[in-house]
């Protein structure tokens, strides 16, 4: 394993689930959530997510240092509410970005990174000009659930070894 490799499989950091919403349907308001359940191939009980394993946007996912982040780049003086980017899980003290290609674990569940998370128009038509372009690269990722579990607020988030 090249050098480079090495410091990609190693993810020593150990994140936490802060903040946790679901979407009952598309455009309505997120219920914020204390514990849900993923299921395998279908994504979160009570989220509007299209189930089926092909379905990349199971889980949304994004990092709880970016809501700073993006309210200071749209001058806002306090963070955003997590509910106001619509992502499904928050978590703290991990980069999401080191998760790509990975499987992770939280709480009991099991998930694996898809892809990233982009904005969408509908952010910037609900949260105002400029939140697209704020959003760019902090929009976080999305999985799919792998082994189904519950999640609940505070849970870790750690990555799985990888195979050898």
């Amino acid at each position: 394993m090249s050098p480079l490799q090495e410091l990609l499989a190693e993810v020593p950091q150990v994140g936490r689930v802060r903040w946790m919403g679901v979407r009952p349907k598309a455009r309505e308001a997120m219920l914020e959530v204390e514990a849900v359940e993923a299921r395998r191939e279908a994504g979160l009980t009570g989220d509007h997510s299209r189930p089926g394993p092909r379905n990349a946007r199971q889980v949304t996912l994004i990092q709880w240092e970016h809501l700073a982040v993006v309210a200071a780049l749209l001058g806002r003086d306090m963070p955003m509410q997590p509910s106001e980017l619509r992502r499904n899980i928050v978590i703290a003290g991990i980069n999401l970005f080191s998760l790509k290609g990975r499987r992770f674990r939280i709480g009991q569940a099991i998930l694996e990174t898809t892809g990233w998370c982009q904005p969408c128009a509908r952010l910037e038509e609900r949260l105002g000009p400029g939140t697209f372009q704020a959003m760019r690269g902090h929009g976080g990722i999305t999985a799919r659930v792998i082994q189904g579990g519950i999640i609940r607020l505070d849970d870790t988030v750690q990555v799985e070894p990888l195979d050898t």
